[in-house]
């Protein structure tokens, strides 16, 4: 029988369709990769890309020269702009402003051909550092209310160069998705005066079922509404709001249960293409703060959604605004916890 679940962060309806119910042999893996020729991305063609904002490389070393070991470079064509104001403005019934923001390329490793869940830790430790660092320093920009980080694997993904990057976007307001979780939140700790997340991260603890890792510091879950095969959902499991304010120790610990995940992926889904995005606190330091900041560092919580890409959105989804999976993140978690590495 299939059955329909509610999602309490988004407040949307899931159906999982168990009458499909397809396991990972089932699906057809589009694990193409962007065709490979000259790479702007590789050391040695530091040259080819606007300068560098940040890297981690030898102390003394020049910029854009090799021997780095992350880069972080302005996208070459940029979603949005970091120059100029926002003038925001009515068209008639409509608002605009101009396309202010920030879209940077945070280049994983200066090796070509390594895949995220074959990085070492050491490495995997420097990208997350930097995805941090990277949040502080935009945060201090009073125009951006939200910096997005986010990476597409393989073609399917979205990915256009197959060098291993990840990318960041900052925009001059928040995020749908994301303000979605920030009401729902609010909502939750007004009426309980508990996070959502926590409560959330407690119940599934206790049942188990569709816990896939957890350490003293993390854990990881396939969600109970999961809008697709195999979604996963990766949080702290004490509350933290913020991931800019991440410590070195606790991104340790996130490297080691993060990449075992992209592995345990990797291995039971034939290598899929993925997206994984961090969902984390607004910018409170923006201009147009609101009474919701009061709470903020009490009721949100920051976490790691993976969306391995397994099946497409078609016609009912888009127009429903439901989501229809086929397999039930009961079986999903079970299939990732056994599986072997």
């Amino acid at each position: 029988m299939p059955e329909l679940r509610h999602d309490p962060i988004q407040k949307r309806w899931v159906i999982i369709s168990t009458e499909r119910g397809r396991r990972p042999d089932d699906f057809f893996v589009d694990n193409t990769t962007p065709s490979d020729g000259f790479c702007p991305f590789c050391e040695g063609s530091e040259g080819k890309t606007p300068p560098e904002i940040f890297a981690f490389r030898p102390q003394g070393s020049p910029r854009d020269t090799p021997g780095w070991q992350v880069r972080v470079v302005p996208n070459k064509f940029p979603a949005l702009r970091i120059e100029g104001e926002l003038n925001r403005h009515a068209h008639g019934i409509y608002d605009a402003m101009n396309g202010i923001g920030a879209h940077e390329v945070i280049l994983e490793t200066p090796q070509h051909d390594v895949h995220l869940a074959d990085t070492p830790f050491a490495q995997l430790e420097l990208v997350l550092r930097a995805y941090r660092d990277r949040l502080r320093d935009l945060l201090n920009d009073r125009r951006f209310k939200y910096v997005m980080i986010f990476r597409n694997y393989g073609s399917a993904a979205g990915a256009t160069l197959a060098h291993p990057h990840s990318q960041l976007i900052a925009t001059p307001v928040t995020p749908k998705t994301v303000a979605l979780e920030l009401q729902s939140a609010m909502e939750h700790y007004v009426v309980k005066e508990r996070c959502l997340f926590c409560d959330i991260i407690r119940a599934e603890m206790e049942e188990g079922t569709r816990v896939i890792a957890a350490s003293e510091q993390f854990v990881v879950l396939a969600p109970y509404a999961s809008r697709f095969p195999f979604e996963i959902f990766l949080a702290p499991r004490r509350h933290r709001h913020d991931f800019a304010a991440i410590t070195d120790e606790e991104i340790r610990s996130l490297a080691v249960i993060f990449r075992t995940t992209l592995q345990r992926i990797k291995a039971a889904l034939k290598d899929p293409p993925y997206n994984f995005l961090i969902h984390t606190t607004p910018n409170t330091r923006s201009t147009d703060r609101t009474t919701y900041w009061q709470t903020i560092e009490h009721d949100f919580h920051w976490h790691i959604e993976i969306l391995p890409r397994l099946t497409r959105v078609a016609g009912f989804e888009w127009g429903a605004g439901f989501y229809i999976n086929p397999t039930a993140p009961e079986e999903a978690a079970q299939f990732l916890r056994e599986v072997e590495l």
